[in-house]
């Protein structure tokens, strides 16, 4: 039986989030040219929640989109029943052209969801810049990638899995880690 340890709790993630909109703010002096994509499922979801955040700070709203990075996968292991790419709908109503876009997503492992969600927003345009929001950064890299806003640093070893759960997928907030046995 894994043994799992809670390392953020639905207040502790609120904490990491809210300061992580902050951050976004200060750098880039304002949200005008800023564009926050959420990487379907969790990131999504964690876009969402800055992009409130974010609102209650500055006052107006924040553009935000939706990436789903299936067909961008090198590793493509989600298919339907004929052998195909499961993909869904993505959704970035506003050109990217010369803006800077803000990738959320959960968890940052190897990078290579990262690196696919990088090769989609590039199709789609040509940003002024990329910047990267995770709410656990785990290590263990295969590419040259870094988040710029961390909600936790989570040293962890390969056999060990981090688990994000968020209220709007799994009915309750919290980050644990799973160690098998």
């Amino acid at each position: 039986m894994p043994q799992i340890t809670e390392l953020l709790d639905g207040p502790s993630m609120n904490r990491a989030l809210t300061r992580i909109a902050h951050e976004i703010i200060e750098r880039n002096k304002g949200i005008d040219q800023c564009i926050l994509v959420g990487i379907k499922t969790r990131g999504a979801f964690l876009a969402k929640r800055l992009a409130e955040k974010i609102e209650k700070i500055e006052g107006q709203p924040i553009r935000t989109g939706e990436l789903d990075i299936t067909l961008y996968r090198d590793d493509l292991s989600t298919k339907n029943e004929n052998g195909e790419a499961l993909v869904q709908q993505v959704d970035i109503d506003y050109v990217v052209e010369a803006q800077k876009i803000v990738l959320v997503d959960d968890v940052l492992y190897t990078g290579r969801t990262v690196r696919a969600a990088l090769d989609a927003v590039i199709d789609l345009g040509r940003p002024s810049q990329i910047q990267l929001a995770v709410l656990v950064d785990r290590g263990h890299r295969e590419l040259p990638i870094r988040a710029d806003y961390v909600g936790k640093n989570i040293p962890t070893s390969s056999s060990e899995r981090i688990v994000v759960r968020l209220t709007e997928v799994d009915g309750e907030d919290n980050v644990t880690l799973h160690k098998a046995d």
